[in-house]
């Protein structure tokens, strides 16, 4: 979902998150060799609840001079993979909407649609071809555009965490090889499988953080072996659908301490699991990243990572 303008800015995208505890932002700039290049970021802390904070972090951070895009939560939004319809081109959004419009918890007419494509084995005659729709409810996409144009952020994009992990998990990814990418926050788990830069499966997961670093012994392990039963479902089924893909390996995502997953994912999977520092994969630029710092930013240094979009 873009909105583009002629107005001459920085190269690279400004991603910028508003969430209830704080304005998350980071620039990435993906020069044409070597990593991608992160001059600013910055956690803003919401404490007066004021509702000036934005415009004062717009100011701070100067960020009319930049490509802004910013990340729907979770909950704004759903995420429905869908058969492609058999339709010309200029008629596949119009297919789609007709194809989601009884599984939204709304309207089809209140709906923002936007079709991600899953690409197909050119070699596997009658493959099954499938897409993705995300769905936001109108209001929540205007209330969005609203926000940063009160404070003067330039908004050319809205994105959701899962092509943000996308674009993180393609850094590490090898020639010829699919790559897994497994992470929690406070809004719960996100594992995604892609391929050549483009998202073939995702999965939310209904554990959050706070639950994981806050249990037990006995109760994380009994975390533990849902992760793997979600897991194990999905790489089931892309093991079935995508023949053609060899999976290289599992990213987990930056963490605030170690819980111990990595260890236990390592006794329980084929794939093997691999803790990430995104300094081996990006050049920071200014204030060393910390591993807490690297969990809170992922998605909006994912966001900011985005290729121009193609069209659909």
């Amino acid at each position: 979902m873009a909105w583009f303008s002629k107005k001459k800015t920085q190269p690279g995208w400004m991603a910028v998150s508003t969430d209830i505890d704080a304005i998350r932002l980071a620039h990435v700039e993906r020069p044409a060799r070597g990593k991608p290049k992160v001059d600013r970021w910055g956690i803003v802390k919401l404490d007066d609840k004021d509702g000036a904070e934005l415009q004062q972090t717009a100011d701070e951070y100067r960020l009319r001079r930049y490509r802004c895009a910013t990340l729907l939560h979770p909950a704004e939004y759903q995420l429905l993979m869908v058969d492609a319809p058999n339709v010309p081109r200029e008629e596949l959004k119009a297919a789609i909407r007709w194809r989601v419009k009884d599984l939204l918890e709304y309207h089809i007419d209140d709906a923002t649609m936007d079709v991600l494509d899953i690409p197909v084995d050119k070699d596997a005659a009658g493959k099954s071809h499938y897409m993705y729709a995300v769905a936001a409810k109108n209001e929540i996409v205007q209330g969005q555009i609203a926000q940063f144009e009160r404070a003067n952020i330039p908004l050319q994009v809205i994105d959701i965490r899962e092509t943000a992990q996308r674009n993180i998990a393609q850094l590490y990814e090898t020639a010829d090889r699919g790559i897994g990418m497994l992470s929690f926050d406070y809004s719960g788990g996100l594992f995604t499988l892609s391929f050549a830069g483009e998202l073939y499966l995702a999965r939310r997961l209904e554990l959050t953080w706070s639950q994981l670093a806050g249990a037990r012994d006995g109760q994380r392990q009994a975390y533990f072996e849902r992760i793997v039963i979600e897991l194990q479902r999905s790489l089931d089924h892309f093991e079935r659908q995508y023949q053609n893909i060899t999976l290289s390996e599992l990213l987990l995502g930056p963490m605030p301490e170690d819980i111990g997953l990595q260890a236990f994912l390592s006794s329980q999977l084929y794939l093997p699991p691999r803790q990430i520092d995104l300094a081996d994969a990006m050049e920071f630029g200014g204030d060393k990243m910390g591993a807490d710092q690297q969990w809170q930013l992922l998605h909006v240094l994912g966001a900011a990572l985005r290729a121009e979009a193609k069209a659909l």
